[in-house]
């Protein structure tokens, strides 16, 4: 399953922040899964459009986003998993890249055709909105896609969520299309949106 990111919630944080200027990004390790399933256990419910049920929320958290499921994302050879630490060490931010071709028949029809790399998750601790931290986190991410020869870049961001819509725009996306994803029974609609690298 490939769980869009549907933004960035305001809502305060449970799990420490860190001033921007003391992160830094890395790949992730296979050390590192117990604590990306606990940061996404904070991120993903907080970015679920309002409304969704907690089952299936849930069932993304217990799959998809478990512990088991980085360490799948980390041994896919077309998956790029890039973290943001602070001085401490605590992951404070992470974003999943897949490259080629999105599964996602709808995300694949949307985008520009060429070497694709899709962000597939990218959230950021709560309390760091703001600071700069998730530019700083997307700034590698296209730095990697660009590595990787990639000429489009592409994601699904919930329609509900204004704020992350604002951050992926002022990065240099641009809607191109709309694509379904469902937790649990419930579907919800995202604006696919792409950037295409010179």
């Amino acid at each position: 399953m490939s769980t869009p990111d549907p933004g960035a919630s305001s809502a305060p944080s449970t799990m420490p922040g860190a001033a921007p200027g003391t992160l830094t990004v890395r790949s992730a390790r296979r050390s590192d899964t117990a604590a990306l399933a606990e940061l996404a256990a904070v991120t993903f419910p907080l970015a679920c459009p309002p409304g969704t049920e907690q089952a299936g929320i849930d069932h993304v958290l217990a799959t998809t986003l478990s512990a088991g499921g980085f360490a799948r994302f980390l041994e896919d050879p077309a998956s790029t998993v890039l973290v943001l630490q602070d001085e401490a060490g605590t992951l404070v931010a992470y974003t999943v890249l897949v490259a080629g071709t999105p599964d996602d028949p709808e995300l694949a029809a949307a985008v520009t055709p060429g070497r694709t790399v899709t962000v597939s998750k990218f959230y950021v601790l709560p309390g760091l909105h703001g600071s700069g931290a998730a530019r700083r986190l997307m700034t590698a991410a296209l730095d990697a896609a660009r590595a990787g020869d990639a000429q489009v870049v592409c994601l699904g961001v919930n329609q509900q969520n204004a704020r992350a819509q604002g951050f992926y725009a002022r990065s240099g996306f641009e809607v191109v299309g709309v694509r379904h994803f469902r937790t649990g029974d419930q579907v919800h609609e995202d604006h696919v949106m792409e950037m295409r690298l010179g």
